[in-house]
């Protein structure tokens, strides 16, 4: 199961960095498949907090 959602993550991943620059939801794929790696790799927790930060500071301004 550990293997089939980390080759499942690296695929969502290429999917979305294909899909920035064809028609799709690029960014949505690629923090999906960041979520799916999250929980075994430091360097996919890492980058996705950075991808979350901003929208965290938009939510927060969106709020006021």
């Amino acid at each position: 199961m550990r293997t089939l959602k980390m080759i499942f993550g690296f695929i969502l991943l290429g999917a979305g960095i294909a899909m920035l620059a064809l028609p799709g939801p690029g960014w949505l794929a690629i923090g999906a498949g960041l979520t799916m790696l999250a929980g075994e790799f430091v360097w996919a927790q890492r980058l996705l907090d950075r991808i979350k930060q901003p929208l965290s500071r938009v939510r927060r301004h969106s709020r006021q």
